[in-house]
């Protein structure tokens, strides 16, 4: 029986993340085993190297049928979701904010969008998605009030550095920050920065180099 471990390096939580989005797919299509090849082949990486991350968090399966499916998902779950739901709120619900919210709600039992905070007079007050609105001068009532554990900011990006503060205050433990504003916090916080603009300059770089190799 596999068993868990912890101190799992940041790169293969992201790839488990991968690996389970596409095993779910799989699932839905009735598939009940998958070989390290082929999900591999599915991420565009070595079947060594699904191997090595399935080893590293404790899994092992008969290989000669390959992994099974759906016990691969539940050992993924468990190793990645909390026992209990988390909750978060979206700080900033121009197109952005409402394009996170509409492609995330439902994908995960685990991680629920329970709020929003403006400080647009169109939207404070109002329910967007489902998702009720507030203005960010209600934030640390509404955060402890409704137990959110992440904020995900979507804010214009001169905002953002001013949100910081108000975060840290209202016991916020985790944040994705989706402005182009690398925001630092306390130890304690977990932060991820995720700068749409230097991911897509980062992909047409290599699309250059790759159109000047070939010419």
């Amino acid at each position: 029986m596999p068993t868990r471990t912890t101190n799992i390096p940041e790169k293969t939580i992201e790839r488990l993340s991968e690996y389970r989005r596409s095993l779910l797919s799989c699932h839905n299509q009735g598939i009940t085993h998958i070989f390290s090849h082929v999900l591999a082949g599915m991420h565009g990486i070595t079947a060594v190297q699904v191997r090595r991350d399935l080893m590293l968090i404790g899994f092992s399966s008969d290989t000669k049928k390959g992994y099974e499916v759906k016990t691969l998902i539940e050992f993924i779950n468990s190793i990645l979701d909390s026992e209990n739901v988390m909750n978060i709120a979206i700080i900033g619900m121009g197109h952005l904010g409402q394009a996170i919210t509409k492609y995330f709600n439902g994908k995960r039992r685990k991680l629920r969008i329970v709020t929003a905070f403006d400080v647009d007079p169109e939207k404070v007050g109002s329910v967007i998605d489902d998702i009720p609105c507030y203005h960010m001068d209600q934030f640390e009532e509404v955060v402890s009030s409704l137990d959110v554990s992440i904020a995900v900011i979507s804010s214009p990006t001169r905002v953002a550095p001013s949100l910081v503060v108000p975060i840290i205050n209202a016991g916020i433990k985790g944040v994705l920050n989706f402005t182009s504003a690398p925001l630092n916090f306390p130890q304690g916080i977990v932060s991820e920065n995720y700068d749409i603009t230097t991911i897509l300059e980062k992909v047409a770089y290599f699309v250059k180099e790759q159109e000047e190799h070939n010419d």
